[in-house]
């Protein structure tokens, strides 16, 4: 992620071009530092909620926590370091931290884009394909591992040939390709087709394939007993999925168009304006990393009782029980019934249930068959307790 350089710039000026009025550094250092502070803590607040409640440890999450973390690295390390080499294009931090400058971007982009498609196609495989076995908490993270380490490998040309040089007024960071003429315009059609033009052509089928059966027709494997709240549950889930992939797609499609442009048309960088174009798209190639805590919070329950928590002190945030219980473990327990040994899920409810094969010498143990959970009674002919349990890896919010 470099930025605009002229031709004549690489050789040596006597002056430098981009250097800008003091208003104009103003208005964009409080635009990038916007994204640096929302981005930061929002993201870190997301993952503190994934980290700090085993309700939430689910394989959607666990990717989640994997573009939260990717986001708030990026808008940690890059946000401002980025502003001020493309306001001033004047490095100042020396010949590693070019490297790392160039490498880490492309790193993160690779892992939050990646993890979104991961999300897609789990989500697909819930919903189309209830039935087949799903991914364990280890598989997650094997996947995770494996999403880095082909981001390292996409951006070690970067960070191989990144280097500085000294010119008469100042020192810049740039990419020293072997063939400076083509190399660039060709990493970045790998780059974008690799992560932008793949992923998201993944991430649309699934979501279309996901939407169509969600919106018009009915998931396969729900039972009839709990097919609106499971639906609707699913539908929330997805919706806000759909969201953040749109936001990426919308804010890093004219970052992409403008290397591509300037990489066939060079003459494009020679341009007046080229500066200011070039920080208006790193910008908003940069906010999706804070648009996706507010996403989050906006659209999940669960998600916005974590953030309620965090900002409690506030005296307009007010954390409600309902709040309390959002993210409060589920506790699990074994129960006997006619000789078969079921799954429990209970929340602040404890039910004991008896084997109907048992004496009958306890009659008000025999009335907890009828006991009420969450205001549901069971029939009074039933001799058992069911409760309709949604897989935990179903459970995203």
């Amino acid at each position: 992620m470099e930025p605009p350089q002229n031709g004549s710039n690489l050789t040596g000026n006597f002056t430098n071009q981009f250097v800008q009025p003091p208003w104009r550094i103003a208005l964009w250092s409080v635009a990038y530092s916007s994204i640096l502070a929302i981005a930061v803590f929002g993201n870190l607040i997301v993952m503190w909620i994934i980290l700090a409640h085993k309700r939430m440890r689910t394989v959607t999450n666990y990717f989640l926590l994997n573009l939260a973390f990717s986001d708030a690295s990026m808008a940690a390390f890059n946000t401002l370091i980025n502003f001020v080499y493309a306001a001033h294009n004047d490095w100042y931090f020396g010949e590693a931290y070019c490297k790392f400058h160039n490498f880490f971007p492309v790193t993160s982009v690779f892992a939050s884009i990646y993890s979104m498609s991961a999300i897609a196609v789990d989500r697909y495989m819930a919903i189309i394909h209830p039935l087949k076995p799903r991914l364990s908490a280890t598989a997650t993270k094997v996947i995770i591992v494996c999403i880095w380490l082909l981001a390292v490998v996409l951006a070690f040309p970067v960070c191989f040939f990144s280097t500085i040089k000294q010119l008469r007024v100042r020192t810049i960071c740039y990419i020293a390709w072997p063939r400076l003429s083509a190399d660039p315009f060709t990493y970045h059609i790998i780059l974008a087709m690799l992560v932008y033009v793949l992923p998201l052509v993944v991430m649309g089928i699934t979501y279309t394939i996901v939407g169509l059966t969600l919106w018009g027709g009915e998931i396969p494997g729900v039972s009839s007993d709990n097919y609106q709240s499971q639906l609707r549950a699913k539908r929330k889930v997805v919706k806000m999925m759909i969201i953040v992939v749109v936001t990426f797609a919308i804010c890093w499609l004219p970052y992409h168009i403008y290397f591509l442009a300037a990489g066939w048309n060079k003459e494009l960088l020679r341009s007046k304006f080229i500066q200011q174009i070039y920080l208006s798209v790193m910008w908003l190639a940069m906010s999706p990393t804070m648009y996706n805590p507010i996403i989050y919070c906006c659209l999940n329950s669960r998600f916005r009782a974590g953030f309620k928590q965090v900002f409690r002190w506030c005296p307009f945030v007010r954390v409600s029980d309902y709040d309390e219980l959002e993210l409060r473990a589920m506790r699990h327990k074994v129960a006997r019934q006619s000789s078969m040994y079921t799954l429990s899920r209970m929340e602040t409810t404890v039910v004991t249930v008896c084997d109907p094969s048992e004496p009958t010498a306890h009659p008000g143990r025999r009335s907890l068959l009828n006991h009420q959970h969450n205001g549901c009674s069971n029939p009074a002919k039933s001799r058992e307790v069911t409760y309709m349990q949604s897989d935990p890896k179903e459970e995203f919010c």
